[in-house]
């Protein structure tokens, strides 16, 4: 999980301001402003919270998302929101509102820490992610990084993470070099999370994903935060990289992370 909070870190300065290069400061300032975490990162840990307070079974576990993703989206009202999600956060009685933004996608990644298996992965991602997204396009692109993220944890190859993708949710049939040059800002599941998979599968090690997924441009922070999301679950998180983004978390959401983290370890196992 702490892999979207990099992604998402270091890729808010650039969200508005891309950079089409893997040459880059990471956690730097861009654009006269300095990385900070944003609505991905809240909207990760409230999914967090709600696997946590959970019961076994997941029976609640839409119920608590809700909870907490108003709770926690009201507390930080500036995060960067989109306007519908943003009036959802705010209804009294709170509906989905059939979309199929990649917001459903990059707050994901907790369930797959906490499934049983890939069934109950989905099943997870279904429940946090039906609340708001409840498109099959929203749906599916947090299918695809729960599923992608399950099989990293547990020893999956990238050939078999690739065919994975391939035969389930999306066509991967452009590198970064042909995604980069007419690549635009697209908030859609479609448009961003293949996108994102394809920065975590032509990558080296955990930072050349973020730098893979930040340099073609579009949504930066939240295609790095479902990059990274994937390549902490393949490579483990670099404990630098980890700090730096701690350092910028308020102690309540480091908390919420920390505790997370204690029941769920990110441990990929071969």
């Amino acid at each position: 999980m702490i892999g979207a909070i990099i992604g998402d870190i270091a890729g808010s300065v650039y969200e508005w301001n891309n950079i089409k290069k893997k040459e880059f400061t990471i956690f730097g300032w861009h654009g006269g402003k300095k990385c900070h975490f944003t609505d991905d990162t809240v909207m990760t840990l409230a999914v967090a919270n709600a696997v946590l307070v959970s019961r076994d079974d997941r029976s609640d576990l839409s119920e608590n998302a809700v909870m907490y993703m108003q709770l926690m989206g009201r507390s930080y009202p500036h995060a960067g929101y989109g306007g519908r999600f943003k009036g959802w956060m705010y209804a009294d009685y709170p509906h989905p509102y059939n979309s199929f933004g990649n917001g459903s996608a990059m707050r994901v990644s907790p369930v797959a820490y906490a499934a049983r298996d890939l069934d109950d992965a989905l099943l997870m991602s279904d429940a946090v992610t039906c609340v708001t997204h409840d498109h099959p396009e929203g749906l599916k692109g947090a299918r695809a990084v729960t599923a992608c993220i399950w099989l990293a944890l547990r020893g999956g190859t990238k050939e078999e993470i690739r065919d994975l993708v391939e035969k389930e949710y999306y066509r991967l049939d452009k590198t970064l070099e042909e995604i980069r040059p007419g690549y635009k800002f697209d908030v859609t599941c479609q448009g961003s999370v293949p996108q994102a998979i394809e920065a975590f599968l032509e990558s080296e090690d955990f930072e050349d994903a973020i730098r893979n997924a930040i340099s073609i441009g579009g949504d930066s922070d939240t295609i790095a935060a479902i990059a990274g999301s994937i390549a902490e679950a393949y490579y483990g998180a670099p404990d630098g990289l980890r700090e730096k983004a701690e350092e910028r978390l308020t102690p309540d959401l480091l908390e919420i992370l920390r505790a997370f983290e204690g029941r769920y370890p990110a441990k990929r196992t071969e």
